[in-house]
């Protein structure tokens, strides 16, 4: 996927202050459960929410690694973790963690997994800094499984296509769970995050993933800024008639490196 510049990054921001993105974020604190004096890891993130709200679980004797390969997503990442100077922001990719060997109590990674070309290499990479019994919290997307009814269905079907572009594994949670075990993890759980709009509304998931989508697409695959334009109006067209649907499976898997 191409680099996030400012426009993207801020995009993805408001997207992730929507109550689904929140109900997310729950959900993975719960089953990560980062406690007082850890110290964490944020592989991929973006505009800072995790990180900040495992600052406040971490507490001022831990410490919060947060990495990520967009500036201007760092940006956005500094601000919201100002007042928490034990959260440290870096540049940094998943197949190359600027941390020591076995020094991480807990990591999470929110979709990022299925942009990583060498998933393989970036697991392994999260098994050596991981303490022995350290726990790491990973969502991805199956995009494959994508439900999206509103507008045009062949428009809707020509921009998801090029839509597809976007990441490098569309189907990665179908095989994460194997992929973990050969890096040397062991699953302890793992459970299924739908993300489901049945009505359209800006700030829902869908809503956010649309504005996301219609500059993505433009110039591939046959795709011009008039029919993304085109597209984005269907939506929001479908959305007030009372004719959209959206859901997309997201998986969360929990798993412990060994301590032996």
């Amino acid at each position: 996927m191409a680099l996030f510049d400012e426009e993207t990054s801020r995009r993805v921001e408001a997207t992730y202050r929507c109550e689904d993105a929140v109900r997310r974020r729950r959900a993975v604190l719960a089953a990560l459960r980062p406690a007082a004096g850890e110290r964490v890891l944020d592989i991929g993130t973006g505009p800072g929410f995790v990180a900040r709200e495992m600052a406040d679980a971490v507490g001022p004797g831990g410490q919060v690694l947060a990495v990520d390969t967009s500036e201007p997503m760092l940006a956005l990442a500094r601000r919201r973790c100002a007042d928490a100077p034990h959260v440290r922001l870096e540049v940094g990719d998943a197949t190359a963690l600027p941390a020591e060997d076995a020094s991480i109590d807990a990591a999470v990674s929110v979709q990022v997994y299925e942009y990583v070309a060498d998933v393989d290499a970036a697991l392994r990479e999260l098994l050596r800094v991981s303490r022995p019994g350290g726990r790491a919290a990973v969502v991805c997307s199956d995009w494959t499984s994508l439900v999206w009814s509103g507008g045009d269905p062949v428009r809707m079907s020509r921009v998801l296509e090029a839509f597809s572009e976007h990441c490098a594994h569309q189907e990665l949670p179908r095989t994460l769970e194997p992929r973990l075990r050969a890096a040397g993890f062991t699953i302890a759980a793992r459970e299924v995050l739908p993300q489901f709009n049945p009505v359209f509304a800006p700030e829902t998931f869908s809503g956010g993933l649309c504005d996301l989508i219609a500059r993505f697409v433009v110039g591939r695959r046959g795709v011009d800024e008039a029919e993304a334009a085109a597209w984005r109006e269907g939506v929001r067209r479908a959305g007030e008639e009372g004719r959209y649907f959206f859901c997309l499976n997201q998986y969360l898997f929990v798993a412990t490196k060994p301590t032996a």
